[in-house]
């Protein structure tokens, strides 16, 4: 896989650099701001770009703000947000923009290897990945009528869908049978008001209307 970083940190984006590269991975890019990172994409084409929030010059929100910008510029190139904050405001956005292809985890909540790097192939393939404390905060507003019937456990199985989940994960996860889940998933569905219809997948859409509670002023 190709991998851009962009890191102010020179002690993190060197260890990624190493991490990555000793794993078969190709660093096509190591920037230590947003600016060089959009210098590199000019001739740099990763797969997935790994973005720290909080850069230079004004260490706020460059990073996600730059995700942004990915996403609606370069939509085939994967996005993870490794980050030690979350910002749920432009978070909101960037999942309810286009949530394919993206993540955002936790760097003090990375505890394991190989589950970030599975993380990383997951990204390029096209799923979404949450930190669950990412999604706790991103879901912490939510209070629509239809959020507010849910039961405790669908949302349980709503949080899971919304770390990109497969059934059979949610089923691990919850020590629920693959029938107990789809019942969930469907009383979920009726209850968000999400009709079969072509071309939407309901899944998607039900994990964004969670994450745009957060923040409802957000198209």
């Amino acid at each position: 896989m190709k991998i851009a970083i962009a890191e102010d940190s020179a002690l993190l984006r060197v260890g990624l650099v190493e991490l990555l590269g000793g794993r078969g991975h190709q660093v096509v890019a190591a920037a230590g701001n947003a600016e060089e990172l959009f210098t590199a994409l000019e001739t740099a084409e990763p797969d997935v770009v790994i973005l720290d929030n909080r850069m230079p010059p004004t260490h706020t929100s460059e990073g996600i703000r730059a995700a942004l910008t990915l996403r609606a510029t370069r939509p085939e190139i994967g996005v993870l947000l490794l980050s030690q904050y979350v910002e749920t405001r432009y978070a909101t956005q960037l999942f309810a923009g286009q949530p394919r292809g993206t993540g955002y985890l936790l760097k003090d909540r990375v505890a394991d290897i190989r589950a970030f790097l599975d993380a990383l192939e997951r990204i390029r393939e096209g799923e979404t990945v949450l930190d669950p404390e990412v999604v706790r905060q991103l879901m912490g507003a939510g209070n629509t009528a239809g959020l507010g019937s849910l039961t405790p456990r669908e949302h349980d199985v709503l949080e899971l869908m919304a770390q990109g989940r497969t059934n059979a994960g949610i089923c691990a996860e919850l020590f629920l049978s693959a029938g107990a889940v789809e019942k969930h998933i469907t009383s979920i569905f009726s209850k968000l008001d999400l009709a079969p219809a072509a071309g939407d997948h309901r899944r998607v859409l039900a994990v964004l209307q969670y994450l745009q509670a957060a923040s409802p002023g957000v198209a």
